[in-house]
Parts: structure tokens; C-alpha cells; sequence
């Protein structure tokens, strides 16, 4: 579906993404923030809101908030204060909600996102600081809607775009980047199936050319990268229809059914809700010094952006192996663990986004769980780079072995499978002739024209040397015999 409604509109987007921080306990409260436990056991007197009960200061989540700003480049508040909006949660018990809607800790900033049309910068509003909500659960029973209150005083940080996005590729790309930086600095896992990622689109759509923004409508609660997008490609090509017909857009809130693959009102929100924020009084207002921020900066890993470039300049990778690289931070450690030490960095790009990953997604595992030792890798991309193996063995014979068995050597294993390839220059030649001489129709079709028929071939020169013949040299004198005048 077009993220244009045939060149006549344009749309424009802005996302407020919910980042659930990975501290032990809540913002305001000891409870634990853990994910996953048994309804209403992670609550206390603080998070039921009893009379008398006072919140008291996260510091790990504020630390957490301020990481986010410097990766952004926002300006980071040095004076702070958290404030009551009043709006009733009925999964808050409190009747209220501690935030920094008003006042955010980080002011400003921007997210580079690179799509089909390049590269370019979403500028931010801001990143505040606010608690969560519990979880009202409507389909437990016909009549009744349960709460549970484990989630609620969970930090959050929401951190809301300007309307600086035109295209549902443009929304996809900021939240896929919001998510690996989030991962990447280690506040947050990005779990959007269990709700520590979330996302509100807000859409409209105005005439090309036109500076005024449209009527808007907002969509909650999207609860993954391709969800995202196919609600906004929808909300445009149904705000486009309606601007085509000359009817009314009315400002609201929306949802949508994955199931259906469809958005549907919730409410109408004709005005700005008067939330009637006012500073919070059982929490004193907090300031940071410049040592505190630069202790917090220093903290910092090299980015993926960093670490993208530096690949591609030092290593001589390609741009897609290096953005491959840093999806991943586990992934991205294993590779600097490794890199230090060898020179055949290509190689062994091959291997981790190639066999190891798909390995690991079959058995559900991370890459943490790798045991292969720093010795059996190099090893293996030695017997690589020296021509004594080829990729594919190595990759189908070895490293299922190398896998389950961190003591064997991948020379001595390879030696003992009768796999390397120590056939010389004579039998490699003996072996293409053979090849050749066997196949005279197919030298035919290869000799009018049918080049791709150089890996057949190579694969028989394989077969009948039963993997002696290095691929390499075995194409060279394929190419040579093949190439002949006749």
C-alpha cells in the first residue's frame, strides 16, 4: 500500500514510544519490576496507593533516562521535578499518575534513521520520565474486567518525535532504531510482545505543498515494527479517501486488530485533555552537577553508528556486514572479542551472520550461549583462509562438532572426518578432466553461452574427490579448460 494517496497528499507522523527500563524495582516503590510473575504479586502498600504511603526516587531509572538523552543528543534538564497528571487509570490505584510531562528530564534531540530514500534525522520533542500503568484483563470473564497492578509504577520513559515523519517506511525505520538503542545501552530489552516497547502513531494528512497540519488521529498501543506499519500505511490511505471525498476528519483515538489488519475508533477526542498537571509534593524536586552527567556519559558504549563506519573504514567490510553486526549487541561483542586477533575478518562475518545465527534462531538461543572457544575459532578460519577446507564443509561438517565440543581441535577434527583438502595441482587437474570428459553436453551448453554452468562443474570436481579439491583452484582450471579455443 502507498504511503502516498496518488501524489495528491502528504502525510505526516509523529510517534510517542514507551520504553519500559530494565531496573530491578519500580520508580517509586521497592517492589520488583520483573516481568512475568503470578497476577498482584509484585505490589506493595505504595503501589495500592494506602493513605500515608510516600513514593520515593528510583536512581537507577533516572541514570537510565539520562543515557538515552546523551544518545540522542538532547539537552539533558539539570533541574528536575516529577509532577501529578490527573486522569483517572483505573489499572493506577493511586487515581493519578506521577510523570514529567511538563518538565522532561532530556529536551530536544534527534533519531538518524537510514531508509530506500537515505539517511536523515527525526528530531525529537523530548524524553520524560513517568510510571506505568497496571494491566486491566477484559477477556478473563464475560461480566467482570480484572487488574493486575504488577506493571504499575514500572518506570517508563516515553519519548515523543516531533511530526517529522512523512512515510510508514520512515515510522518503521525510527521505531526499529529507537529499539536497538535502547538494547544497545542496556536500559531497556525491547521486548515488544511483552510490552516494554510500545508505540502511539499520531497521523495526518494534508495537501502537497500545504504547511498546515491536518486533523489528526492517533493510534494505541502497536505493539510491533510491522504492526506500526501497516496501521499507519492504513490510517493514510483511509485519511486520503476521506480528504478526496470532501468529508469531515474527525480527531480521534484509534486501534488496531492485527487479527483483521484493520484500524477502529475507540473515542473522540475533539480537545487537548486538561490533565492538570501540578508539581508532586511528596517528591523533592532533584538537580544534576556536570560531573554526575559526564560519570553517566562515560558510561556510554560506542554506538552502532560509530561502530558501522569504523567497521567499513578499518576492516574493509561491506556496509551491510557492518549494519549486520551491530543489530545485535551480543552479537557485535563476540565479533570484537574475535576480531582483534585475526586478519580473516570476512571470514569470520561469514560464519557468525551466516550458519551461527540461523543455528542459534533454530535452537531459540542467544548468542551468549556460544561456547566455541577463541583457539577453535581461529582455527577454523586458518584452515579457511589456507585453502585446506572450504566455507561449506566448514560450515556443515565442523561447526556442528566445533558446537557441542569445546576441547577438539578443528585441524585434528577436520584430519579425522577426511575433510581438508590436500589434493595436489596433478590429481585437481586429473579430477576437472574427468569432469569434463563425462559431461560433453553440458561443456557444449557452457561453451554457447551457459556460464552458470561453472558451479556444476565445480560441485562434480567436489563430489568425485570427495571434497580434496580446493573450489577455488578447481574453478580456475574449469574456467581454464572450458575457456580453451577449440
Amino acid at each position: 500500500m502507498s504511503d502516498q494517496h496518488e501524489g495528491h497528499y502528504e502525510a505526516v507522523i509523529g510517534l510517542e514510544v514507551h520504553v519500559q527500563l530494565n531496573t530491578l524495582t519500580k520508580l517509586f516503590a521497592g517492589d520488583s519490576a520483573a516481568f512475568g510473575s503470578a497476577p498482584n504479586t509484585h505490589v506493595s502498600a505504595i503501589t495500592l496507593g494506602h493513605p500515608g504511603t510516600l513514593p520515593r526516587m528510583n536512581k537507577e531509572a533516572i541514570v537510565h533516562a539520562i543515557k538515552m538523552g546523551l544518545v540522542c543528543q538532547s539537552e539533558i534538564a539539570r533541574y528536575n521535578y516529577f509532577a501529578r497528571k490527573n486522569y483517572f487509570y483505573p489499572d493506577l490505584p493511586k487515581g493519578y499518575q506521577i510523570s514529567q510531562h511538563t518538565t522532561p528530564i532530556c529536551a530536544g534531540g534527534i533519531v538518524r534513521i537510514s531508509t530506500s530514500s537515505g539517511v536523515r534525522d527525526i528530531k525529537l520533542t523530548r524524553i520524560h520520565l513517568e510510571e506505568d500503568a497496571g494491566k486491566s484483563m477484559h477477556d478473563q470473564s464475560p461480566e467482570l474486567t480484572y487488574l493486575d497492578y504488577n506493571r504499575a509504577g514500572v518506570p517508563l520513559i516515553e519519548i515523543v518525535s516531533e511530526p517529522d515523519m512523512h512515510t510508514a517506511e520512515e515510522a518503521a525505520a525510527y521505531l526499529t532504531k529507537i529499539r536497538q538503542l535502547v538494547r544497545w545501552i542496556g536500559i531497556c530489552d525491547g521486548n515488544m510482545e511483552e510490552g516494554s516497547l510500545r508505540c502511539d502513531a499520531n497521523i495526518s494528512v494534508r495537501p502537497v505543498g500545504e504547511k498546515k497540519l491536518g486533523t489528526r488521529v492517533e493510534v494505541k498501543n502497536l505493539n510491533s515494527i510491522k504492526h506500526l506499519r501497516h496501521a499507519v500505511e492504513l490510517e493514510i490511505a483511509r485519511l486520503s479517501a476521506l480528504s478526496d471525498k470532501g468529508e469531515r476528519i474527525v480527531q480521534e483515538t484509534r486501534s488496531y486488530d492485527a487479527e483483521r489488519e484493520v484500524t477502529f475508533s475507540i473515542r473522540t477526542k475533539e480537545d487537548a485533555e486538561d490533565y492538570r498537571y501540578f508539581p508532586e509534593p511528596d517528591l523533592a524536586p532533584f538537580q544534576f552537577s556536570e560531573e554526575f552527567i559526564q560519570q553517566i556519559k562515560n558510561q556510554l558504549p560506542e554506538l552502532p553508528d560509530a561502530k558501522q563506519s569504523r567497521y567499513t573504514e578499518a576492516y574493509s567490510l561491506s556496509e551491510y556486514d557492518a549494519i549486520q553486526l551491530t543489530e545485535d549487541y551480543e552479537l557485535n561483542e563476540l565479533f570484537e572479542g574475535l576480531a582483534a586477533g585475526t586478519a580473516h575478518r570476512k571470514s569470520l562475518v561469514n560464519f557468525l551472520i551466516g550458519p551461527i545465527r540461523s543455528y542459534l534462531n533454530s535452537q531459540n538461543k542467544p548468542w551468549s550461549s556460544l561456547k566455541i572457544s577463541k583457539s577453535q575459532w581461529y582455527g577454523l578460519l586458518d584452515l579457511v583462509a589456507g585453502g585446506q577446507i572450504s566455507f561449506s564443509v566448514a560450515a556443515q561438517k565442523l561447526l556442528p562438532e566445533l558446537l557441542s565440543n569445546t576441547e577438539i581441535d578443528p585441524v585434528q577434527l577436520a584430519t579425522s572426518l577426511n575433510l581438508l583438502q590436500d589434493a595436489g595441482e596433478t590429481e585437481i587437474e586429473q579430477w576437472v578432466n574427468e569432469v569434463i570428459m563425462a559431461m560433453p553436453d553440458k561443456v557444449e551448453a557452457y561453451r554457447k553461452g551457459k556460464k552458470g554452468l561453472i558451479g556444476l562443474f565445480v560441485g562434480e570436481v567436489k563430489r568425485i574427490s570427495k571434497g580434496k579439491a580446493d573450489p577455488k583452484r578447481s574453478t580456475e582450471l574449469l574456467n581454464k579448460v572450458l575457456n580453451e579455443k577449440q
